[in-house]
Parts: structure tokens; sequence; C-alpha cells
């Protein structure tokens, strides 16, 4: 065997170690990134078998199977009660029948005295909801109303589904989870830099104290235009975002703990929209404050949904395509090593927790919006679920590892195991205990995989 050939034979062990760990790298890589969608995907299946119920819908579709029931020429009754799905069933049904259709809207007597009018003229249908079709007025027809022995009862056929499929539902857990995702993503940034920021819960507080009160100060109240309402909002973001440089600040320049630091800024922020509100809430804002957090014009989807869903695709960018993001995970993963490649580490520091205050104060913005009002009790422990949601989501604790789409996750997660223990009626407490549960096994995951 010549020299040559003994170099082949020699190393065709170690390029087949090399590439067997290359290969087990690559899938550990993707196991890891697919690893919190794969849990989602099991919890919300969890959840769908749990919630599979008998569902008796009555909406257009419910109204449309009701009209397919009758008769093209049948003189009919449509009985519901006097809310706002029963109205609006009511008179999705009254539109496919036309004139030959009379709608009573209230109770039982209600109806009995619809009944005792109709049997002089004759009556073909009565079209009722799931709700009114199980009124004792019509269980007996023939011998309560002799006249109408011949009447039928029609109401909308039922079909099993998941009450946490529900279209209501699912949009429910989105709109619920847009204000803590928002936070996230800051929070994201500043942990991986090895930071951390518990003030975001109290910046929300300060941000819809601060923009509802220059709504109702300076902007003419509930007759406030756009442009008012925009600048208002602006104010409230900026103060947050000043408050997030105080902190970087500190932490850079001063050395002091990110913990200490973010920790008195909490107090500072939560005091301040306790002051600035003097201890009430603010709501002297107009219907039109509602869009962004209320408001659905694309796809059906809520507003804040959409803010959410475009902030985490332009953070996405940020930390995969800029030299921001590159250096965000190298002063994460060694502070010295950043420092000696030219990685000005105290600017990029500072501009996490800057954008950490700002995503806070749209966070403010937006839960004000929601709730048409501004009070210091908003976002109350908000951080606690902003940092599980980001942790649970992939990024470590020790910086220099995470993404975007996994804090996206995360929150989800936290979003769907509340909805899910809360449509399977699990109590409050048990729920706290199920969440500190999900945060150690998220850290736990991340101490075995480093």
């Amino acid at each position: 065997m010549n020299v040559s050939s003994l170099e082949l034979h020699c190393s065709a062990p170690h390029d087949r170690s090399f590439r067997m760990s290359r290969l087990l790298v690559f899938i550990r890589h993707h196991l890891a990134g697919s690893g919190m969608l794969i849990a989602l995907l099991l919890l919300c299946t969890f959840f769908s078998i749990a919630t599979w119920t008998t569902q008796y819908p009555q909406n257009a579709a419910a109204a449309n199977d009701v009209a397919s029931q009758i008769a093209p020429q049948a003189k009919v009754l449509i009985v519901v009660r006097p809310t706002a799905a029963d109205s609006a069933f009511a008179k999705a049904l009254q539109a496919e029948l036309g004139a030959r259709a009379e709608v009573v809207q209230g109770e039982p007597k209600d109806a009995r005295a619809a009944l005792l009018r109709s049997s002089a003229g004759g009556l073909d249908v009565i079209a009722c909801n799931h709700a009114t079709a199980s009124w004792l007025v019509f269980s007996d027809l023939a011998h309560d109303f002799p006249a109408l022995k011949n009447t039928r009862v029609v109401q909308p056929r039922a079909h099993s589904w998941p009450v946490f499929l529900k279209t209501d539902n699912l949009l429910n857990i989105a709109n619920q989870i847009a204000v803590i995702a928002i936070l996230a993503i800051g929070m994201t940034l500043v942990i991986i830099t090895g930071g951390i920021d518990l003030s975001v819960g109290s910046l929300i507080a300060l941000s819809a104290v601060i923009t509802t009160l220059i709504v109702r100060d300076f902007c003419d109240g509930v007759n406030a235009g756009a442009a008012g309402m925009f600048a208002a909002c602006l104010g409230g973001i900026a103060v947050c975002g000043t408050c997030g440089l105080l902190s970087g600040a500190f932490i850079t320049r001063l050395r002091m703990p990110p913990f200490i630091v973010t920790l008195a800024m909490m107090l500072v922020g939560s005091g301040l929209a306790y002051r600035l509100a003097e201890n009430q809430s603010v709501y002297q804002v107009p219907d039109s404050f509602v869009w962004l957090g209320r408001g659905s014009d694309l796809f059906g989807l809520p507003n804040a949904v959409v803010l959410m869903l475009l902030l985490y695709t332009a953070a996405h960018v940020v930390m995969t395509q800029t030299r921001l993001g590159r250096n965000l995970y190298a002063v994460g993963g060694n502070v010295e090593a950043a420092h000696l490649s030219g990685v000005p580490v105290q600017r990029v520091i500072l501009i996490a927790y800057v954008l950490c205050g700002l995503l806070a104060g749209l966070g403010g913005v937006v839960t004000a919006s929601l709730l048409k009002s501004g009070s210091p009790t908003y976002g109350q422990m908000y951080e606690l679920y902003v940092i599980a949601a980001v942790v649970v989501g992939g990024t470590s604790l020790s910086g220099g590892r995470g993404t975007m789409p996994g804090t996206l996750i995360g929150a989800f997660i936290i979003a769907v195991i509340q909805n899910g223990m809360n449509l399977t009626n699990v109590e409050s407490n048990t729920q706290k205990i199920v969440l500190g549960l999900v945060i150690l096994a998220a850290v736990l995951v991340d101490r075995v995989r480093k």
C-alpha cells in the first residue's frame, strides 16, 4: 500500500465521523427550532379534544339551515330571546324568508301570546334556536293549541366541534396575547444581551395614563381628532422610551445590575402612573380611540394582531439581516470577545433597553385602546408573563441565543395554556402552578441543551 492510499484509508473514518457530526448538529438545530412549534401544536390538539362538545349555532349559516327546512309558501313565526346573538339570528332568518315570517323576541309568555294570535290565522312553522326550542310552551302544541297541532318546530341542526377551535375563541387568544407578544419583542432583545427588564408592566400603565391624559387635557377629550390621538400615542411611547434610555444608561455607564435598575424603574413607572392619574382611571377619550385595540380591517383580524405580526416580521429581519442583530448576539454570547472585535457594546445594550421601553409604551397604547381608558393598574404582573413567553420560546437567560419566531410561539404557548385551562374550568390558583411548572421546564430544557 503506497502513502497516498494509506492517507486515504486513514482519512476515510475521520471524514465519515465529521459528516456524521455535522448531520447531528443540523438535526439538533432544526429539532430545537421546531420543538416549541410541536409543543404548541400538541397543546392545541389536547385542548381541542378536551373541549369537543355539541355546538348549537345561530349565525348566518344556521339561519340558512333553518330556511332550507321550511317550505317556500309556509307561514313562519320566528321566536328568539332578547339578546344580541338571537337578534342577529332572527334578522338573518327573516331576510331569508321574507314577509311570510313574523319575529317574536322576548320570553316564553311573549311566545304564548303570539301562538294564541296565530291560532286563528294558521301557522305552519315555528323557527327557533336551540335555547327557545326547549321552552315548555312548545312541548305539546297539539294539547295547548289544538289549532296548531300540525305546526312544526324547526331549529338549526347541531354539530360536534371543539370550543377551543371556534373562530371567536382563536381570535380571542390572538387578541389577548397581542400586548404581551409586543412587549416580548423588546424583552427578547434585552435578554439576548444578557440583561433583564422588570419595568415593562409598569410602563404599560404609564403609557396608557399619559396617552389618555394628553387626549383629555390637550386634544379636546371625547371630541379629539385622529391627529390629536396620534400625537397623544406618540407622547406615551416617547416617555416609556425615555425610561428605557435611563435604565440603559444606568446599566452601561454606571455598571449597575440590570435587575436592580429595572426593579427601581418598575417602582418609578408605577408611582408616576398613580400620581399623574390621581389614583383614578382616565376615560375621557372618543369612541374612535378603540380602533387600534378593537378594530378589525384586514381579513377580519384584529388590528392589534396585525400590528403584532408586522412588528415580529420587522424584528426578525433586524435580528437576522442587520449589523445590529449580529451585535446583539455577539454581546450576549461573550461581552469581552465582542468588545475586542470592535462591537460598541455599551451602545448596543443601550439600544436594546430603549427599544424595550418603546415597545412597552406601544403596548400601553394598545391596552388603553382596547379598554378605552388609561389606568395605573394596567400591566400588573405582565413582566412575568413576558419573561415566561421569551424563555418558553427558547431564548437563553444567559444571553446570546434566541429568535423572534420562537418568542412568538412562546407567547402563544402561554396564551393557549391559559385559554385552554379557562375553557376546561381549571381554577386560577392551579393555573398559576401550571404556568410556573411550564417556566421551570423551559429553563431546564435550556440548561440541558447547553
